[in-house]
């Protein structure tokens, strides 16, 4: 069952989808909140903020693209897009805007609750030995959530945070896009590592000097990614 307590807001402008997603969410345990378009799901995160959102991207108005930008600006909650299409653009558009994941109509709802069960769990902090970890000007302190590059604090969002202590516990491993959507994504997740590689690129952007020349985290040809020691 969903965690008791756990709020999620989910915008979507069908009222059939909206209704059947709230009612599935609820019978496990979630409290759900609503709204049928981007306006209305901006104030009512800004009134009581989730601790998931679930974004259609085609939405009248204000699309889900800069609903997913909005809420970023301010917060780092796990989002999910939802799509009609498995489009290559509207899925890696939806990762660029901030989403953590994305799903594809029509889906099932035991599939909706263990993405947002795996979005929900925490970065595994109960080995000491990855209490602090530091890499050139490069600095991650995993029981704190803090990330610090040349001194000043980075902002990442929960994923990309999960990811870089993925790939930080054992530097110069090479993890490959498979091993890392299990670790970080959680279990369930196959075959689509466009979500590791748009993770990895808005990372780059964030704790890189240069992002087309990372120095930290570097692509293994034909393998995955490395934190470079």
């Amino acid at each position: 069952m969903g965690q008791v307590g756990t709020r999620i807001l989910t915008v979507e402008d069908d009222e059939r989808i909206r209704t059947a997603v709230k009612l599935a969410l609820e019978d496990e345990g979630w409290e759900v909140a609503e709204a049928s378009n981007g306006e209305d799901a901006l104030q009512l995160f800004t009134q009581e903020p989730a601790d998931v959102v679930l974004i259609d991207i085609m939405l009248p108005g204000i699309d889900g693209f800069e609903v997913c930008r909005s809420v970023r600006r301010t917060s780092d909650v796990p989002i999910i897009m939802v799509t009609a299409r498995a489009d290559t653009h509207d899925v890696v558009a939806g990762l660029e805007a901030g989403a953590d994941d994305y799903l594809t109509k029509p889906f099932a709802p035991k599939e909706l609750s263990a993405r947002i069960r795996a979005l929900l769990r925490r970065v595994r902090t109960s080995d000491p030995a990855a209490s602090h970890l530091a890499f050139g000007d490069l600095e991650i302190i995993p029981d704190e959530g803090v990330v610090r590059k040349a001194g000043e604090e980075v902002h990442l969002t929960k994923t990309e945070f999960r990811l870089l202590v993925e790939l930080a516990t054992t530097p110069g491993r090479v993890f490959s896009r498979e091993v890392l959507l299990e670790r970080v994504w959680g279990y369930g997740y196959f075959g689509d590592g466009r979500l590791v590689d748009v993770h990895i690129r808005r990372l780059r952007t964030k704790i890189e000097s240069d992002a087309a020349q990372p120095q930290h985290v570097v692509t293994v040809r034909g393998l995955g990614y490395k934190l470079q020691v």
